[in-house]
């Protein structure tokens, strides 16, 4: 975010007053599902949506207005409510699909929701989870909530007003390009259609079919624009007599019948009846953890993270389990779902450890979707959208995504299918012909050591990773290291043996002449030749990709002693971190420094050498501190970190990321973060609240307490007892987890009393 409020509650309701907030006296009751704020994250850069769907919803209903993201809370215009949305995503091309809007009379003059859009107070919205409300200019009420694959609205016009429903196929959220629609008023109930929109980030186009059905008859119909052709404007309007009118819009990207089949899922019952089936679902979601704190913000911040954590990935697959797969060609998940939208650059820091943690069976089938997109399009994914895959972003997020994957079970009875994918992934390169760009740095990272930097190489997508060859390298290295944990467990010990060396491939980089800072020794790029850059500065952008060399250095997460030793010993290593937080300053002052001496702009990646908390290459950078042997620091920072989140519409860092960022806060507000890929290890600090309960679906529960735990104070670990057992070390094992643990930290706010796990060894 550009800038970052200092904690102003939003003027959006959550929900009403009586319901949301019973008082001081019992606030640490206040249910989960009360406590979200779906506001969270629609100023300045959050990107989220405020509307109603239901856990990885295939279709939503939200507002839309002139942000490429659909709804910015500062807009004044509301153009419509769309019915498919992305949480979080940087990139302009981001749905917004079949904008559905109503108004007062007949239908308008200009068929363009540029004109159209109506205006509305924030003092009239309520958003929470499955539901969102809002009362338009002129009086009309609109609310919406959700199935799985179908957006649902209610249109309350006036008392005697006869009003008018606007069908927009023609144009979605602002930025996204729609090449070409059709729509077709069937019935005296139902409208259906196609449109053709671009995939996200400069991505292909791609079709979706829906299907519109209104509760009670309308008296009279037309469209605009035609009833198909290329872009342009084009929709359908139809009439109501006086009185409440709910319309529910099914997607496929199957074809019409998917469309229509879905469409069952909220055809024939009430949106009363459909709003509580979607509060009851987000209630069981919400309930997997449970978080006891004074304070009423805590609870809004934590459980409106766990909520953006728990909207993707997507639903990819029809009611009847059809699906269009990466080879065109539809395809049935049989006894599973199908998913979609992978952003796995950011998601593999952490928002998929979390969901393989809550949800289980979720992220086999998660799994399962990845492995399909190998079997259908030839390759592993990157950023995969719909059906395609758009080549965004750089590095190798699929290999420790799915390496984790199958650290938690996820991979049971495909662990060589997805190793073999996974190999081939990590020793070859797509061809031309293919879709996918891949490691399209290998014939130089597999030969010499590096991936170049050649902003000149071609590239099939958005991003390829030649144009930023040292950040690729790092990212390359460590997939390695965590495909070489696979490989030795599935009995490959050759591969594993080649992995592990592959894995040290960042030294190849590291300049040990370059200075900055009055620090000696950084990642440094290589050119074709293995030549160094010239004129090369570690705050510089050239061969990073969203950070600097200050940022990239610490993605050595699987090789600490080498980087110790590489940064000039453990003192050296240390102080650097130090200079990096600025530690001084953020003991004295950590919110300040965090708003302040870190990076404070969401795209504000470059010409610099501070902590970017707003975007993911050092989202694990605060647990370097424990990893070389200073967990009390990694506390500190956590909690300088924590202020950043605040109930606020701009209350998120940066972009959400599909829930990343939002993972990142939920696992280290419990106190424990997944750091390096592929051991199944969770860091340990000092918790946010004083007791936090992770219901676990196997039936243990992982009970995390900390008395007199108190977010607004920097806080260390004096001392932590494991099932009742002293324990000195700062990690947990997944199968420690699983089991069921009860962790009991003694906290303290003295620096020189956090003597706890400084005199063991590397904790990875």
């Amino acid at each position: 975010m550009r800038t970052r409020p200092s904690g102003a509650p939003s003027r959006g309701q959550r929900c009403q007053p009586a319901q949301c907030d019973p008082g001081p006296d019992n606030r640490r009751m206040t249910s989960p599902l009360a406590a979200v704020n779906t506001f969270i994250g629609t100023k300045d850069d959050g990107n989220t949506f405020p509307g109603a769907s239901l856990p990885f919803g295939k279709a939503q209903s939200s507002p839309i207005g002139s942000h490429y993201a659909g709804y910015h809370y500062d807009d004044p215009v509301i153009r419509g409510f769309g019915h498919f949305f992305l949480s979080g995503a940087g990139c302009w091309e981001q749905g917004g699909l079949v904008s559905i809007l109503p108004v007062l009379g007949g239908p308008p003059r200009v068929f363009d929701h540029k004109v159209y859009g109506a205006k509305y107070s924030h003092d009239s919205e309520v958003g929470k989870p499955g539901y969102y409300r809002v009362t338009l200019a002129g009086g009309i009420t609109v609310e919406c909530t959700a199935t799985l694959r179908c957006g649902v609205e209610r249109f309350t016009f006036p008392d005697g007003a006869a009003g008018t429903v606007l069908v927009n196929v023609g144009q979605a959220n602002d930025k996204e390009p729609v090449f070409a629609s059709a729509v077709r008023v069937l019935d005296d109930r139902t409208i259906t259609g196609t449109i053709t929109a671009q995939a996200f980030c400069g991505g292909k186009p791609y079709v979706t079919h829906f299907t519109t059905t209104f509760d009670r008859p309308f008296t009279t119909s037309g469209t605009w624009g035609g009833a198909s052709g290329a872009s342009g404007l084009r929709g359908a309007w139809v009439t109501f007599s006086p009185g409440p009118v709910t319309a529910a819009t099914a997607l496929s990207q199957v074809d019409p019948e998917g469309a229509a089949r879905n469409l069952a899922e909220a055809k024939g019952k009430s949106f009363d009846a459909l709003r509580e089936a979607a509060e009851e679902a987000w209630r069981t979601e919400l309930g997997s953890v449970e978080i006891q704190t004074e304070s009423a913000v805590d609870r809004t911040v934590f459980y409106t993270a766990l909520y953006h954590v728990l909207l993707q990935p997507l639903t990819g697959n029809d009611v009847d389990g059809r699906y269009r797969g990466f080879d065109g060609q539809v395809h049935v998940a049989d006894g599973w779902t199908y998913h979609e939208y992978f952003s796995l650059w950011d998601t593999y820091r952490g928002h998929n450890q979390l969901l393989a943690l809550l949800r289980p069976d979720r992220a086999k089938d998660i799994a399962r979707s990845l492995l399909a997109i190998h079997a259908q399009g030839g390759w592993l994914p990157r950023w995969a959208y719909a059906n395609q895959e758009t080549n965004t972003m750089t590095g190798d997020p699929v290999t420790p995504f799915l390496v984790d994957l199958w650290r938690f079970g996820a991979l049971e009875g495909m662990e060589e299918e997805a190793y073999q994918a996974l190999w081939q992934n990590a020793s070859g390169v797509p061809a031309a012909s293919s879709k996918f760009s891949g490691r399209a740095g290998n014939p130089s990272y597999l030969a010499h050591g590096f991936v170049q930097y050649d902003k000149d190489f071609p590239r099939k997508g958005q991003d390829v990773d030649p144009h930023h060859g040292a950040s690729a390298t790092f990212e390359y290295a460590l997939a390695d290291a965590s495909l070489a944990i696979m490989a030795e467990a599935l009995g490959h010990a050759a591969d594993a043996v080649v992995l592990r060396e592959r894995a040290l491939n960042y030294r190849t980089l590291w300049d040990a002449t370059v200075t900055d800072r009055g620090f000696t020794g950084f990642p440094r790029p290589k050119v074709a030749g293995g030549g160094w850059l010239p004129s090369f500065t570690p705050q510089g952008d050239d061969g990073f990709h969203e950070g600097t060399a200050w940022q990239y250095q610490w993605l050595v997460q699987h090789d600490v002693p080498g980087l110790v030793e590489r940064l000039g010993g453990s003192a050296a290593a240390t102080a650097r971190l130090d200079d990096f937080f600025a530690y001084p300053d953020l003991v004295d002052d950590p919110a300040g420094t965090a708003r302040t001496k870190w990076v404070v702009g969401a795209y504000e990646y470059y010409n610099q050498f501070r902590y970017n908390p707003n975007n993911e290459p050092d989202l694990h950078s605060p647990w370097m501190y424990v990893l070389m042997g200073q967990p009390w620091k990694t506390s500190a920072v956590v909690r300088a970190a924590h202020t950043l989140f605040v109930d606020d519409p701009a209350g998120v860092t940066g972009n959400d990321d599909l829930g990343q960022m939002s993972a990142w806060y939920v696992l280290s507000a419990l106190g424990l973060y997944p750091v390096v890929p592929g051991t199944g290890r969770f860091l340990l600090h000092a918790p946010r609240y004083e007791r936090a309960v992770v219901h676990l679906p196997n039936g243990s529960d992982l009970v995390v307490t900390a008395a007199g735990a108190n977010p607004g104070v920097l806080q260390y670990v004096h001392g932590l007892t494991a099932n009742g057992t002293p324990r000195n070390e700062a990690r947990l094992d997944l199968e420690e987890l699983r089991a069921g643990m009860a962790l009991d930290f003694t906290l303290t706010a003295d620096p020189a009393d956090a003597t706890w796990a400084t005199t063991h060894g590397d904790p990875a």
